[in-house]
């Protein structure tokens, strides 16, 4: 019954004409193209938090970024990899139990994202992205903590300034 179906749908001749597989290459083709453009033009590039509330600073940065914890500091909170760990006012006026979370935080996200070996404090990284006008101050205890939680390599973020066109081949 099946089988009677199937050649009942066939032209006389035997030679069945449709759209079968010679017409999915040429849409296998388009979809690695459109699979190896995007690998292409999204490798380049670091997904950092959403930075509304803080204008980060400007500097000319020789190194690419890539993937670390990543500390925000906003004028009023303080936040690692997403989660509110303290208020600036509490690091600022050194009060032990924001000190004390803001270490554990740092300590407990940099050795889920470490790979390598996660006793190694130089496998360790933080990155800060802090508000400009942040007081050195604030920023330097800060710092202070992520050294007590064994964080080997602290990069601050910034945008990269615009430079001059120096032409292909300078020199």
């Amino acid at each position: 019954m099946i089988s009677s179906r199937l050649t009942r749908n066939r032209k006389p001749g035997g030679h069945h004409r449709g759209h079968g597989m010679p017409a999915l290459v040429p849409m296998i083709d388009m979809l690695v193209i459109l699979v190896v453009y995007m690998l292409v033009h999204t490798a380049d590039y670091e997904i950092m938090p959403n930075t509304k509330n803080i204008s980060v600073p400007q500097s000319v940065s020789e190194s690419k970024p890539h993937e670390s914890t990543v500390m925000m500091v906003t004028k009023d909170t303080i936040f690692v990899n997403g989660t509110p760990t303290a208020t600036v006012a509490d690091i600022d006026a050194g009060k032990l139990p924001a000190m004390t979370a803001l270490k554990t935080s740092l300590s407990t996200e940099t050795q889920k994202r470490t790979v390598s070996d996660k006793n190694d404090p130089a496998a360790r990284e933080v990155t800060v992205l802090a508000d400009k006008t942040l007081p050195y101050s604030v920023l330097k205890k800060i710092m202070m903590a992520a050294t007590a939680a064994d964080v080997g390599k602290l990069s601050l973020a910034v945008t990269e300034k615009e430079r001059a066109f120096t032409g292909l081949n300078p020199g």
